[in-house]
């Protein structure tokens, strides 16, 4: 698959998301958050996700605006947080998101969560929020089959993204067919299983082969597949590191034994039984 950093994925409404962005969960507000964002641009990150309740969305507009990158090359994603869920709180953590982060606008707004009751209010807001130009994008995040179903038999404006947990070791094969047919695309977060599978055999077998690192492989691996992928770090060479995943591929053979290794891992929120 012949991919670059600068490579994009088309969504609805002639938005283009690149294929790699930082992932700033976790991240401390401050210079933690202000370098790594620094580090990733000048690496050629151009797709930066961030949420609401990471706390960090001011340095990551601040760190926008040092780098001197013009607004239109860097590609900005924030969520909504469940306690804003509603029609008139959604428009309002809107504003509240775009006042920390220092824009007019953001690239991508997601739903973190599908809250039981009022998310089908919530979304429309969110289609407000399109139709204002606050938002060039909107999608969901967390969202499985029965959440998506629910929400495409009631939108007018459906989900260009779906931002979920993605590694070999959760491969929700419906839940990805499912996106693939209805042309939702897929943000894998936690691509690394917060590295708490890099020195499983398999990993790093295919590591070995291709001369790459277990973190590169888990990356392209998400990549080959056509996810949006979000690795998170705060540090400058692993930053890079991840970033480095542009020049190789992954055979059929080194993708059967990735795909193989699904045994439901979630390293973070389970959103499999929310109601």
């Amino acid at each position: 698959m012949a991919l670059s950093i600068t490579s994009k994925v088309e969504l609805s409404g002639s938005v283009a998301i690149p294929v790699l962005g930082l992932g700033v969960f976790q991240a401390a507000s401050g210079d933690e958050t202000q370098n790594a964002v620094r580090w990733a641009l000048e690496a050629g990150y151009r797709h930066l996700d961030t949420a609401k309740i990471y706390g960090n969305e001011a340095d990551v507009g601040e760190a926008i605006r040092a780098s001197g990158l013009p607004r239109g090359e860097v590609f900005v994603t924030t969520k909504l947080w469940n306690s804003d869920h509603g029609y008139d709180k959604t428009l309002r953590a809107c504003d509240g998101s775009l006042k920390r982060l220092g824009l007019s606008y953001v690239d991508l707004y997601l739903v973190h969560w599908p809250v039981h009751g009022p998310r089908l209010d919530t979304w429309r807001a969110m289609e407000t929020l399109l139709d204002a130009g606050k938002c060039r994008a909107i999608g969901v995040s967390n969202y499985m089959v029965r959440h998506l179903t629910e929400l495409l038999g009631a939108c007018r404006v459906a989900p260009s993204v779906n931002q979920v947990e993605l590694s070999p070791f959760l491969y929700p094969k419906d839940l990805v067919r499912f996106c693939e047919q209805k042309r939702i695309v897929l943000g894998a977060y936690s691509p690394l299983t917060k590295g708490m599978k890099l020195k499983h055999p398999a990993v790093v077998a295919a590591a070995k082969k291709v001369g790459r690192t277990p973190a590169q492989v888990l990356i392209r691996w998400a990549l080959e597949h056509g996810f949006v992928v979000l690795p998170k770090s705060v540090t400058k060479g692993r930053i890079e590191e991840n970033a480095r995943v542009f020049d190789f591929s992954l055979g059929a053979e080194e993708m059967r034994a990735l795909d193989a290794l699904d045994e439901g891992l979630h390293t973070g929120w389970d959103p499999t039984d929310a109601p």
